[in-house]
C-alpha cells in the first residue's frame, strides 16, 4: 500500500480508510453540511494517545491540542465514536473508537 503523507506524517485515511468512511458518513448522517465531515479525509495521524496504559485514542494532532469539546457518534442509538475538538471546535483532534472493531497494529500502542 502507498502511504500518502503530510510532512511526515501518513494520513489517517491511509491507516484507517475503513474507520475514515465510517466517520464521515456517520458526521453526515447527522448534518449532510457538517462541515467536520470535510475535514476528516485530510486528517494527519500522530499515532496512539500515550497519555495511560490504557488509552487507545487515535491521535489526529500533536497531544495536548483538544480543547473541551467532543462530538459522540452514535449507530442504532449506541455510541460507536467520539471525536475530541480543538478549542475552537472546528478540527478533530483525536478518535475514540467504541465500537469494538480491531484497527490492528497501526492502532494498538508500541510497548
Amino acid at each position: 500500500m502507498r502511504v500518502v503523507t503530510t510532512g511526515r506524517l501518513p494520513r489517517l485515511m491511509d491507516v484507517f480508510p475503513g474507520l475514515v468512511t465510517d466517520i464521515v458518513a456517520l458526521l453526515r448522517a447527522e448534518d449532510e453540511n457538517d462541515p467536520l465531515a470535510d475535514t476528516v479525509e485530510g486528517l494527519s495521524f500522530h499515532g496512539v494517545c500515550t497519555c495511560s496504559a490504557t488509552c487507545a485514542n487515535l491521535l489526529t494532532a500533536p497531544p495536548g491540542s483538544s480543547g473541551s469539546r467532543m462530538v459522540q457518534l452514535e449507530r442504532d442509538g449506541e455510541d460507536v465514536i467520539w471525536l475530541s475538538l480543538d478549542p475552537s471546535a472546528t478540527a478533530i483532534t483525536d478518535i475514540e473508537v467504541l465500537d469494538g472493531r480491531d484497527l490492528g497494529p497501526a492502532g494498538r500502542r508500541s510497548a
